[in-house]
């Protein structure tokens, strides 16, 4: 009996440890927002896309975007990576969509699932996978039967994935709403009645596979109900839903813009992205995108779009190194809070226009007579002005919004960034933020690629074939070999000279005759499509013309591609040559050393400045495609651009006459102990024996915050107002970093930017202070007021704080 009733016992406690209560989560909407177990809520999402960094730093980037005020994480689904081989599904490692989406929940944040699946996101054929292109009377995104089979296939899979892990918001997981195509009204024309009869099948497919969650439709004006309409763009504030029970959702805004080879590096500026926020939700917005909040990078050949870059850093809040990006994440962060103390009126109630004065105006929204919440708003590009409402006065400067959260106080404004700056990685820094180590000590050996025909897979053809058809997306190269034969009447050793001329609709070429290059041809982003034109000395008889080329050919692939050269395996391989005379700035050469892993946690990447064209490879994994030698036009740049006025992906621009990117981002969970192999293949010429490793082991930081600042968003209490009614000047280091020294502190009116601060007329040295308060922490805050820091000057009113302090890495 006492046996018996142990194991009864024992078996209650068994089963209670198995038995966790799931906690759903009901998602539903109506006019006015996304209802979250029946409370309307106004949501701050952004797009992290879990194969443009490692599974590792998942965590540290959902952290980092809870830490700045965001609600939901949005990603695509990768059809491509995800069924490699049709009817083979591969979920592991960058790929492993369930460990993201359960990353995210261990996060306490929401999912925006987009599975599109054709997805764009300048990803490698859209997100398609490429047997889809083989399969015969396929057509893509259209009322074909062929193609819409496998795309229902492959939604059914990625819905039944997350049903049977428990991840959508009705089982207890995070997804709170999910996508099915992408931006297809933007070609919706181009497929005549077909693209609406698809555009109606595909959304009462999503919808019967009963996700229990919305579906949304972007960039998709007719999209059929249930299914809600979303806008993407840099401003989404005129934007309005295809139905008035649908409420008004903006799925890209975007914080910058995508990195082109050949291209300058384009930003934009943070007051006109706050600027574009608060003017949706002052329009009537609940949930907004930051297109990408994380932006990652191109690892592989996952890159698509004509020259698209490696680094997919797009000026986001967290930058391609898993860094905060200040002060853009420091200035949405408060502009996040402000808004959150006004989602009661703007989730319950309908907003009241007045307008103000030339390119003024007002939405104010009463929940209740004490409930009550404005946004004042100067849309005019050049003048500030000072505006009246509710019998007081507000000073607006030009482009920019203020939020008044009980209709009378200013907590934020847009155009006013009081959050820290970080300073770039440039030369004035370089020496005391990054630790670089030259290779050139290291040993190297190299592998000299064949020029044309290589293989016994070739074959002949009468005219050009269509790349995609030949290489089936498993290589970039295309050889193409024909012969000249010139009038054996010339004397020996004679030569004679022609003109060739290549036309090409890929994005690049390498023109050889007999063996040497003659010629190298590109084109750009915008128009991938060049001509190469040279003059050749051509011999008496047979001459071979070899064209490597990215779009024609008729051999798919180098040798050194066939031979994995890049792999581990072949790493001791007697197929690599090795000796002290290494050839440099070489076409078509393959280049193989060892290094050592720096020490420490902090962020490595590769400077490959010194060489031409190609790919490189860390222990078998490709950190992607370079291009250093294709420099930016020398003109159009400007380091610190006005951000008043309407933005575009050219406005902003930084780098120029420099290549597009230099550094190239190394995962630290990619390296071992020990040596690590890196392999290069320079396609025309380069100097490996300048190539550096480097690791950033500090970052300048700085603040400046004046008198008349308004005190940090974080300290208003609806009921009560401001809580503390001094600006405070705050500093953070990265996690695991302290302030390890302070450059400048001065009280006053100090002069100059971060990098580069100098006193001004009225200043007081307050360096013990601040060191005081901030030195060996990781963060700290400084009240900004006389009665802290001294009164230099009795005379100056609004005095300044500026501060700039250097964050070091904890050993």
């Amino acid at each position: 009996m006492n046996l018996s009733r142990t194991l009864f016992i024992v078996f209650l406690l068994f089963e209670g440890n198995f038995c966790q209560r799931v906690v759903s989560t009901s998602v539903i909407y109506d006019s006015k927002a996304l209802v979250i177990d029946g409370k309307r809520r106004i949501l701050q999402s952004g797009s992290v896309h879990y194969p443009r960094t490692t599974p590792e730093v998942w965590p540290e980037i959902f952290r980092k975007a809870k830490e700045g005020g965001l609600d939901v994480i949005e990603t695509y689904v990768f059809w491509n990576y995800h069924e490699p081989v049709r009817g083979e599904y591969y979920f592991r490692g960058r790929f492993d969509l369930v460990r993201f989406v359960k990353e995210v929940k261990q996060a306490g944040l929401f999912v925006h699932l987009r599975i599109g699946p054709y997805a764009c996101a300048e990803w490698n054929y859209g997100g398609f996978p490429i047997w889809l292109h083989f399969i015969p009377g396929i057509q893509f995104r259209t009322t074909n039967n062929i193609f819409k089979k496998e795309m229902e296939l492959f939604l059914s899979k990625i819905v039944n994935l997350m049903k049977d892990e428990n991840l959508f918001a009705t089982q207890g997981g995070p997804i709170i709403l999910a996508q099915v195509e992408n931006e297809y009204g933007n070609v919706e024309w181009a497929y005549g009645i077909g693209g609406q009869l698809y555009i109606k099948w595909a959304a009462e497919t999503a919808v019967g596979l009963n996700t229990t969650v919305p579906w949304v439709m972007c960039a998709q004006e007719d999209a059929p109900d249930p299914i809600i309409n979303t806008c993407n763009g840099f401003y989404c504030d005129l934007f309005t839903p295809n139905s008035p029970s649908k409420p008004k959702m903006w799925t890209e805004n975007y914080v910058g813009w995508f990195l082109a080879f050949g291209y300058a590096v384009p930003f934009r500026p943070v007051e006109d992205l706050a600027f574009a926020v608060a003017r949706f939700f002052e329009t009537g917005g609940t949930f907004q995108n930051y297109y990408m909040y994380f932006g990652g990078t191109n690892f592989g050949r996952t890159a698509g779009g004509p020259l698209i870059a490696t680094s997919y850093d797009y000026d986001a809040p967290i930058n391609e190194y898993g860094f905060v990006n200040q002060p853009k994440w420091g200035h949405l962060r408060d502009l996040h809070i402000a808004i959150r103390h006004c989602e009661e009126p703007l989730v319950n109630a309908n907003a009241t226009q007045i307008f103000l004065g030339k390119n003024l105006e007002a939405h104010v929204y009463h929940k209740s007579s004490k409930e009550c919440a404005a946004f004042l708003a100067n849309y005019g590009n050049f003048s500030d002005a000072t505006v009246l409402f509710k019998g007081n006065s507000y000073f607006l400067p030009a482009w920019s919004v203020s939020i008044l959260p009980d209709c009378k106080n200013v907590i934020f404004n847009t155009a006013k960034v009081v959050s820290q700056t970080n300073l770039d990685n440039d030369a004035l820094t370089w020496n005391i933020t990054m630790h670089e180590s030259l290779l050139s000590s290291s040993p190297w050996s190299w592998y000299k690629e064949k020029v044309g025909i290589w293989g016994n897979n070739s074959f002949q053809a009468s005219g050009l074939l269509e790349q995609i058809n030949i290489t089936k997306d498993t290589s970039d190269f295309l050889w193409y070999t024909t012969s000249i034969n010139v009038n054996e009447k010339i004397k020996k050793n004679q030569t004679k000279e022609a003109g060739l001329l290549i036309g090409s609709l890929g994005h690049a070429s390498l023109l050889f005759v007999n063996e040497r290059l003659v010629g190298f041809g590109y084109g750009n982003h915008d128009d991938a499509s060049f001509m190469l034109s040279v003059k050749v000395n051509l011999h008496s008889g047979s001459n071979r013309i070899d064209v490597l080329s990215m779009m024609v050919g008729l051999q798919v692939g180098l040798e050194g591609e066939f031979l994995g050269l890049e792999n581990l395996t072949l790493a001791n391989s007697s197929i690599w040559t090795k000796g002290s005379a290494m050839p440099n700035n070489q076409s078509l050469i393959w280049y193989k050393t060892v290094f050592l892993a720096p020490e420490g946690k902090a962020p490595v990447s590769l400077n490959l400045a010194s060489m031409g064209k190609g790919q490189a490879w860390v222990n078998g994994q490709s950190i992607g495609r370079y291009w250093s030698s294709y420099l930016s036009p020398s003109t159009g740049c400007s380091e610190s651009c006005d951000y008043r006025g309407t933005y575009d992906a050219s406005k902003c621009l930084k780098k120029c006459g420099q290549p597009a990117q230099i550094l190239y981002h190394v995962p630290r969970s990619w390296l071992q102990p020990g040596e690590n192999l890196l392999v290069i293949h320079e396609e025309i010429g380069g100097d490996p024996l300048k190539i550096s490793l480097l690791t950033q082991n500090g970052q300048v930081i700085c603040g400046r915050v004046s008198e008349d600042d308004l005190p940090p968003t974080d300290t208003w209490e609806p009921s009560v107002g401001f809580v503390s009614t001094i600006p405070e000047l705050r500093l953070a280091c990265e996690p695991g970093w302290y302030i390890a020294s302070i450059h400048f502190a001065s009280f006053g009116t100090p002069e100059g930017k971060c990098g580069a601060f100098i006193p001004g007329s009225c200043h007081t040295n307050v360096l013990s202070i601040v060191q005081k308060i901030c030195f060996g922490k990781q963060r700290c805050s400084i009240s900004v007021s006389e009665a802290k820091l001294g009164d230099p000057c009795p005379d100056v009113m609004k005095k300044s704080l500026a501060v700039e302090a250097l964050c070091r890495a904890l050993e």
